[in-house]
C-alpha cells in the first residue's frame, strides 16, 4: 500500500509539474527526498513519462493527427527544427545533466531562475507585443525555443515554463506559445523515454509492483491534462507571476535549507 502511494503521489507530481512552469524534474527531486527515495526507480520513472506523453496527445490529437498525414507541412517541419537543438544538448550533455540531477545543489538557484524568467515574460505578454499565430512562427523562431527547451533539462529549470517564454519573446501570441510549447514537448518526452527504455531493456530495471505502476502512470496522465487544460486557460487571461512568486519561494526555502545542513 505504501508503494501505491509513493507511485500515486509522484504520478500526480510529475504530470502537473511537467506542464505548469515550475519544472518537474525539480518537484520529482523534492518529492523523493520527502518520501526517503534516493531515486524513483527508472521504470516507474520512465511510465510517468509515458503518462504525461498520453496526456498531450489526448489534449492535441487533431494537430499530432495532421501532422502525421503532413509530414512536410510547415507545423511538422517547425517541430521538427525546435526538437534538433533539445536533441543535441541533451545527447552531448547527459552525463552532466544527470549527475546535477542526483546532488540537486543548485536545485534552489535553478528555481530562482525559473521565476525571473517568468516574470520577464509575463511582462513581454502584458505589453500587448506578441502578434504572431501558430502559422506566423518561423524556424529561427523554433530553434530558439527548441534550443531553451535543451537548457530546460537542468533540474529546476521548467521546460514548459522556458518554451512558453522563449516563445513570448519571440513575438509569438500567448495561446500559439503555450500550443507550440506543448506540441514541442512530444518528442522530447518520447525521446526520454526512448532512453529510458534502452537502459531498461540493457538490465537496469528495478523490482515495482505491477498495481503502483499503473496508479502512477494513470496519475501522471491525469493531472498532466489538467495541467495543460489549465495552462491554456491561464495564457489565455491570466498571468504567470504567481508561478514566478511560488517557485521563487521554494527556491529561496531550498537554499535556507542547504545553508542549514538539512537539504
Amino acid at each position: 500500500m505504501e508503494e501505491v502511494l509513493k507511485a500515486l503521489i509522484l504520478g500526480t507530481v510529475q504530470g502537473l509539474t511537467e506542464f505548469l512552469p515550475v519544472s518537474s524534474t525539480g518537484h520529482l527531486l523534492l518529492g523523493r527526498k520527502l518520501l526517503g527515495l534516493s531515486e524513483a526507480g527508472l521504470f516507474l520513472d520512465t511510465m510517468l513519462h509515458l503518462g504525461t506523453l498520453l496526456a498531450v496527445v489526448a489534449i492535441f490529437w487533431d494537430d499530432i493527427l495532421y501532422m502525421i498525414k503532413r509530414p512536410f507541412s510547415k507545423l511538422s517541419l517547425l517541430i521538427i527544427a525546435g526538437t534538433i537543438p533539445t536533441a543535441i544538448i541533451g545527447l552531448r550533455f547527459e552525463d552532466f545533466f544527470e549527475e546535477i540531477s542526483k546532488t540537486g545543489v543548485t536545485v534552489g538557484w535553478e528555481f530562482l531562475i525559473t521565476g525571473a524568467i517568468l516574470w520577464a515574460a509575463d511582462n513581454m505578454k502584458s505589453k500587448g507585443s506578441n502578434k504572431k499565430n501558430i502559422d506566423q512562427i518561423s524556424f529561427k523562431d523554433a530553434l530558439v525555443v527548441g534550443t531553451l527547451q535543451g537548457a530546460a533539462i537542468l533540474p529546476a529549470i521548467s521546460r514548459s515554463g522556458l518554451t512558453i517564454a522563449g516563445a513570448l519573446f519571440r513575438g509569438i501570441d500567448r495561446q500559439a506559445a503555450a500550443r507550440f510549447s506543448f506540441l514541442l514537448s512530444l518528442p522530447a518526452i518520447l525521446g526520454a523515454v526512448v532512453l529510458q527504455g534502452a537502459k531498461l531493456a540493457g538490465g537496469q530495471a528495478e523490482s515495482i509492483g505491477l498495481v503502483p505502476l499503473l496508479v502512477g502512470t494513470i496519475a501522471a496522465a491525469l493531472s498532466g491534462y489538467v495541467a495543460v487544460k489549465w495552462m491554456l486557460a491561464i495564457l489565455q487571461r491570466g498571468s504567470l507571476k504567481a508561478f514566478s512568486i511560488y517557485v521563487w519561494i521554494l527556491g529561496i526555502g531550498i537554499l535556507i535549507a542547504q545553508f542549514s545542513g538539512k537539504f
